[in-house]
């Protein structure tokens, strides 16, 4: 079948006015999580827009109201921020790490919180400082530091022996109102 030029340039102008559209509605569905993760990215805090009591002063409807917990943690000698963290309600030593993508939990820690792997779960492979390694992909019911409590937190667990420390990612962290670091501070608030 043929086009003349005319009707493939319409066409173009089409499907262009048409991935505009989709663009625009998915910023506009997203626009609240955008707006906190570029504030976050230039250190802005950004406040939710103001909402009814009904809401509990939260900036999306569906989300539970924020605690208005903070926690601080100190660097330890080696500049890196160590806490323990409540996963699935047990005790688990993690390093908070913005640098981060994710949760991702040793293999021995998925244990302590309760998550029993077979090697048939270990379904994606990630790129570490230590190289390429297969991870399992998980969701916590629960993480906590202190007060600041986050539900559903995606993640993953590092095959046994190849991470040492359970990190707490930007999974965890971009969940919470704000996250700052300063003179060896690092204060988390929910």
């Amino acid at each position: 079948m043929a086009y003349s030029a005319g009707t493939r340039t319409m066409m173009g102008e089409v499907a262009g006015w048409f991935a505009f559209a989709c663009f625009l509605a998915v910023v506009g569905v997203n626009f609240a999580e955008l707006r906190r993760g570029v504030g976050h990215m230039m250190g802005i805090p950004i406040e939710p827009y103001a909402t009814s009591d009904a809401n509990n002063g939260r900036a999306e409807a569906g989300e539970p109201p924020r605690s208005g917990y903070s926690v601080e943690l100190t660097a330890r000698d080696n500049g890196h921020y160590h806490t323990e963290a409540e996963i699935n309600g047990r005790p688990v030593e993690v390093m908070v790490d913005t640098g981060a993508t994710m949760v991702v939990l040793t293999f021995e820690a998925a244990e302590q919180a309760g998550l029993y792997l077979k090697d048939s779960d270990f379904t994606h492979k990630a790129s570490t400082a230590n190289g390429v390694s297969r991870i399992a992909p998980v969701t916590l019911e629960r993480v906590s530091i202190g007060d600041i409590t986050v539900r559903d937190v995606p993640a993953a667990v590092a095959e046994r022996g190849r991470l040492q420390t359970t990190l707490l990612g930007m999974t965890f962290l971009s969940r919470l109102d704000r996250v700052d670091m300063r003179s060896g501070k690092l204060l988390l608030q929910d």
